[in-house]
């Protein structure tokens, strides 16, 4: 049976989805060096979440990179970790892991159930704290901006010697979908 594989129930359509996960890939910090000759890498960000992998353009010889580069992932099921990866794009071997780090959408979500019209834009919601169980490298503000809930993270990078990757999420309904109102 080649055309039913087990992820068949993501594609019925907008009712099982609650809505898009906007995530800007905005920087590497302090990135580790994988090719030895240049003292640099070629880094792009891979995110996951289920069996949804979504990919940025590469970025040459920099262990700052600045990506600045929007991907979306569906949600169906917000519970599920968002894994964040670096890799070193390498033209003729398989491209370096350069480290991963995940996080978890629960905060967010709450902020983004709250009524919020009449605040001021700019304002903290809530803040999340860097800890043992997660991966933020410092305290991760939840604010409300422009109309919307937007979290904004640096995440230290784990399995590699150092690096750090700077993202930013918003929400976007989708008409016709279930929505938060859990």
């Amino acid at each position: 049976m080649p055309h039913h594989h087990r992820h068949h129930h993501h594609h019925h359509g907008m009712e099982h989805l609650l809505g898009l996960l906007k995530i800007k890939v905005l920087k590497g910090l302090n990135l580790a060096v994988r090719d030895v000759n240049l003292r640099t890498s070629d880094p792009y960000v891979i995110v996951k979440m289920g069996s949804q992998k979504l990919k940025t353009r590469f970025v040459k010889n920099s262990i700052n990179p600045e990506w600045n580069e929007e991907l979306t992932l569906s949600i169906d099921d917000p519970k599920l970790p968002i894994k964040v990866l670096v890799y070193d794009k390498d033209t003729f071997t398989l491209d370096d892991k350069m480290g991963d780090a995940e996080f978890n959408m629960g905060p967010f979500l709450e902020a983004q159930k709250m009524p919020l019209d009449r605040v001021t834009s700019g304002t903290v919601i809530s803040k999340v704290q860097p800890s043992r169980e997660n991966c933020y490298a410092e305290e991760s503000p939840i604010i409300w901006k422009d109309g919307k809930v937007v979290q904004t993270m640096v995440l230290r990078l784990r399995n590699v010697e150092r690096g750090e990757v700077e993202l930013e999420i918003h929400w976007v309904d989708i008409p016709g979908s279930r929505g938060l109102a859990m």
